[in-house]
């Protein structure tokens, strides 16, 4: 099961010539959700290939580089005939701020906008995955967001169940699925030695603007990717702090707290390089298995266990 991530913009504040402003998009076997949508958020959706085939948007607040490029973004799809509907989640102010963008220019909306507003510990069901909520550390009404798949069913054994003269077919799904079955000579079998232990599904968990925060820690505790700003470097600290941001550092540390499989830094200053090395020497001090994001990079998260 595909889940893969593209960072459609991973600069801080104002777009470079090499980085855009804040944008996410999430594909999960074919389902495709974005997270904050800045400025030119819709162009680098065409740049990158990522369509338009999306149904919700989740903002980590409400800040004009997480924000702007919505309402271009909504009047194209307008322009495109589009009549599905879309969900807009967003922290405290939802309705009002997510609203106003609706309303910007003369144009009507030509298709459902639903406003959802979302608040630190609220966890959204998904089927087989669930999106949670959680405090950051900002200067405003700030969430992030964490992409969690439940467990998936342990391996089948088919030899074994051939062994035991289960018939291939729908009582192996059954089994599979933790039933007990009926034999052809009447017996009945379970999934005991024929099904293993459940195997974790994958997390990915995404801060938006924050300061090191304990929540963060929680909610990425053990996850396989933590996508965590980094404004600046650790000689920024002073600014780091007044501006409610992280340093690469600090970053890492978060990272390493959490125990995550990977760390991927983004919302990187404009006084930095696109590959930013100062910024990943900094992290990879304390937490080795860092990369610094760029416009466009693209990222498969494998399962536990899998590269």
């Amino acid at each position: 099961m595909s889940l893969t991530l593209t960072f459609l913009g991973t600069g801080a504040a104002v777009p470079t010539l090499e980085r855009n402003v804040s944008s996410l998009a999430i594909a999960r076997e074919g389902e495709m959700l974005l997270f904050d949508c800045g400025e030119g958020t819709q162009r680098q959706m065409m740049r990158y290939g990522v369509g338009f085939s999306f149904h919700e948007i989740f903002f980590t607040h409400y800040h004009s580089d997480h924000l702007l490029g919505v309402t271009g973004l909504i009047r194209t799809l307008g322009l495109q005939a589009r009549t599905e509907p879309m969900k807009l989640y967003g922290p405290k102010g939802a309705a009002k701020i997510l609203g106003a963008t609706l309303d910007v220019g003369i144009e009507r909306t030509k298709f459902p906008v639903e406003i959802v507003e979302v608040a630190p510990g609220d966890r959204l069901a998904r089927g087989d995955y669930d999106i949670a909520v959680f405090p950051t550390d900002h200067r405003a009404d700030t969430v992030g967001y964490a992409l969690i798949e439940h467990d998936r069913l342990g391996r089948f054994e088919p030899e074994r169940a051939k062994e035991l003269g289960i018939p291939e077919g729908p009582a192996w799904g059954r089994l599979h699925r933790g039933e007990t079955v009926e034999l052809p000579d009447g017996g009945t079998v379970g999934p005991e030695g024929l099904v293993g232990e459940p195997r974790p599904g994958r997390t990915v968990v995404y801060t938006g603007d924050t300061r090191p925060h304990e929540a963060v820690i929680d909610a990425a505790h053990h996850a396989d990717l933590l996508i965590h700003e980094a404004t600046f470097g650790h000689d920024e600290i002073d600014r780091a702090i007044a501006t409610g941001h992280s340093t690469a550092l600090e970053a890492a540390e978060v990272a390493r707290a959490a125990e995550v499989r990977r760390l991927v830094l983004t919302h990187i200053s404009a006084r930095y390089s696109r590959e930013a090395p100062e910024l990943l020497a900094e992290a990879r001090a304390v937490f080795p298995e860092t990369a610094v994001a760029r416009d466009g990079l693209v990222i498969e998260i494998g399962f536990p266990g899998q590269a």
